[in-house]
Parts: structure tokens; C-alpha cells; sequence
């Protein structure tokens, strides 16, 4: 029983999705860049370029064999996005429509919706309201719920909606109750990167990305969770600063904002703020503000900003500095998408068993 997943970029979601025990058939994406890492990270899904908007349920039921069990996907948010101009005219509004669509025709067992919390405000909400119109003949639908990755366990603030929805017939009502067991203490900043810290290169070549952690490194019980088994992990290349501005981030006190780059400072002990994403070359290539090192006089690096996220050690992203905090922006915390998909695995299982019983 398979899943398809609707805009997957760099699979933030499919980490999720299979660390509960499901796996991904097929995985949709058009933006060549955010999804460029998708087939070295998730070799066995297949992994196809397309506009959603143009997909029909022939497309996604020819691609997948056997039962789709659900359809899962976070259509583009950035016309909805509280931060940036929430244009009304943006095509990438009409996106959640779409999604909604395909789920109508290809009537999974289940699906789940992810989006911005901006989702929730103003006229965006009437959007979500007729968007769902697809779906609620044929499928019980969870009130739009807002989730924050920290309640999960995750090193970062990330509130998100979600929407999810089971066939009707199995008579499932999600509620964000049924996330109750799996909600965590948030980690710290410390225990998610502090480790990295002592990470060397593990190759003396100058282009060379690759790093390792000192086998004698402690790794704190979140570390362990990502750490990959040979300790080696790409990412974790320094931005070079001019002394200048060094000099003004070392005097940027944990837990306060740079006055100047608006970058603020992360503490050891408290959690990072929602990574944010930034804009491709199609949409004036602006760079997102990135958080400062809680000790060094830097920005954070990719691998860091992984970590703090919930993605694994063995994740690779963009060969480029600027695509991988894309891609991890633009992501689904793999953290969160493991607690859905295992609440989503219980009730299942209740189903399963409710309908074994009817059956006597």
C-alpha cells in the first residue's frame, strides 16, 4: 500500500512518511532545483518532474502498482504566506485546489494537506473552504489544525496547517488528540548541532564538503537519532564573513536580533526560529535571514540548519549554500511528518481491528 506525494521538494515529508513505516511510490515536483537532491535521498521512489495543476488521477494511479493508501503534499504557500504579499492573483493559490482534485479523483484511503498558518487568515480561508468542497462527500475531514514541529521535538519554532482526511467509511475522526502520544519537550539548540562542532573534514581536498564526528564525540539523545552510522555528513561549509561584519555579530548577546542584518542570535538553550526560505531566481532571488551560531560570529551552515530541522545526517541538499536553506525552508520537519504518519498508522490499525470485529 503505497503513498503519493504531491509537491515533495527535497523530502522532508517522505522522511517522515517512511520512518513510520509507510513508503513512497511516486513523488511530484516542478521545481527542478528544490527537488534536485530527491532521487539520492529516496533512491527507490520514483521521482517524476511535473506540473500538478496538469495531473489527473490516470497519470498518478499509471505510475503507482497496486492501492494508493493516501496522498500527502504542501502545495507552494507563498500566496498565502503571512510574511510575504499574499497576492490574491498569485497562481500558486490555485495549487491547493488542484491538490484537493487529485485526492477527489484518485480516492485514497486517506490524505494530508500542509501549509502556512496564514492559510487560517482572512480571504485565504474562504480558498481552503472551496478547495475542500472536492473532498467532502467521500472523506471525514479534520478541522484545519495548527501544529508546531517544537511540540514534536524538534530544535525549532515551525507552526504549520494541516488538514488530513480518511475515506469515510472507516468511520475516522482525526483530531490533533490523536497526536497526543507522540508530542515531546522541544530539544535545545545544544543538543541538536552542539556536536557538530567538533566535526573535522574528512578529506584534505579544498572543495571537498565532507565531514566527520570524532567517534569519541558525545552525541546527546536527539543527535543519535540523525547522526549517520559512519558518523559523516555533508553541508557544513563556514560563509565567509568580512571582519566587519564578524565583529558585529560577536557583539550580538544569545537570544537578541543583529540590528543591522536582522539575523538573531540562537542561545544553547532555547530553540531555533522557523528557517525560513527565501526566493528562487524567478522571484528576484532573495536570500532569507539566517540565524547566527550561538557562540561563532556566523551564520549557521546548512548542516546545522538540517539538524535543527529534524533532517538526517545522510540528507543531502543542493551543491549551493543558498538552494540547500531553499530546500530546508521549504520543508516539511521530517519530525513532524513521523508523528503525523504514526498517528495516522494507529488509526489504521484501529479501523483494522474495528472492522475484523465487524466482520464476526
Amino acid at each position: 500500500m503505497s503513498i503519493v506525494e504531491l509537491f515533495s521538494g527535497c523530502g522532508g515529508f517522505s522522511h517522515g512518511i517512511e520512518a513510520a513505516g509507510f513508503s513512497v511510490a511516486v513523488a511530484y515536483d516542478n521545481d527542478p532545483v528544490l527537488s534536485s537532491s530527491y532521487h539520492r535521498n529516496f533512491p527507490s521512489t520514483k521521482q517524476i518532474q511535473a506540473d500538478v495543476s496538469l495531473l489527473t488521477a490516470t497519470d498518478v494511479i499509471q505510475e503507482v502498482s497496486g492501492p494508493i493508501l493516501g496522498i500527502v503534499g504542501g502545495p507552494p504557500c507563498q500566496g498565502f504566506s503571512s510574511i510575504g504579499k499574499r497576492r490574491e492573483d498569485d497562481p500558486r493559490r490555485e495549487l491547493l485546489s488542484h491538490f484537493f482534485r487529485i485526492v477527489s479523483e484518485v480516492r485514497p484511503t486517506f490524505f494530508v494537506m500542509e501549509n502556512v498558518v496564514g492559510l487560517q487568515q482572512g480571504a485565504a480561508k474562504e480558498v481552503l473552504s472551496g478547495a475542500l468542497e472536492h473532498v467532502s462527500d467521500n472523506f471525514n475531514i479534520s478541522a484545519p489544525m495548527v501544529l508546531d514541529a517544537s511540540d514534536f521535538g524538534a530544535a525549532t519554532k515551525r507552526e504549520r496547517v494541516f488538514v488530513i482526511g480518511f475515506r469515510k467509511e472507516l468511520q475516522i475522526l482525526f483530531g490533533e488528540e490523536r497526536l497526543a502520544p507522540y508530542k515531546m519537550p522541544p530539544t535545545s539548540v545544544a543538543d541538536a548541532i552542539i556536536d557538530l562542532g567538533a566535526a573535522k573534514k574528512s578529506s584534505t581536498t579544498a572543495h571537498d564538503d565532507t565531514w566527520e564526528i570524532p567517534s569519541g564525540m558525545g552525541l546527546s539523545a536527539y543527535a543519535k537519532r540523525l547522526v549517520a552510522e559512519d558518523r559523516k555528513f555533508t553541508g557544513n561549509i563556514r560563509t565567509k564573513h568580512t571582519d566587519a561584519v564578524k565583529k558585529r555579530f560577536a557583539k550580538v548577546p544569545p537570544g537578541k536580533t543583529d540590528k543591522v542584518g536582522r539575523h538573531p542570535r540562537l542561545s544553547w538553550e532555547g530553540q531555533c526560529p522557523t528557517l525560513r526560505a527565501g526566493t528562487g531566481s524567478d522571484r528576484g532571488s532573495f536570500q532569507s535571514v539566517r540565524p547566527l551560531h550561538p557562540e561563532e560570529p556566523r551564520v549557521i551552515t546548512v548542516r546545522e540548519a538540517a539538524r535543527l530541522q529534524g533532517f538526517p545526517d545522510r540528507h543531502f541538499f543542493h551543491d549551493t549554500i543558498w538552494h540547500s536553506f531553499r530546500m530546508i525552508g521549504n520543508s516539511v520537519s521530517p519530525i513532524m511528518s513521523y508523528a503525523l504518519f504514526r498517528a495516522i498508522q494507529d488509526c489504521l490499525e484501529e479501523a483494522s481491528v474495528n472492522s475484523a470485529v465487524a466482520a464476526e
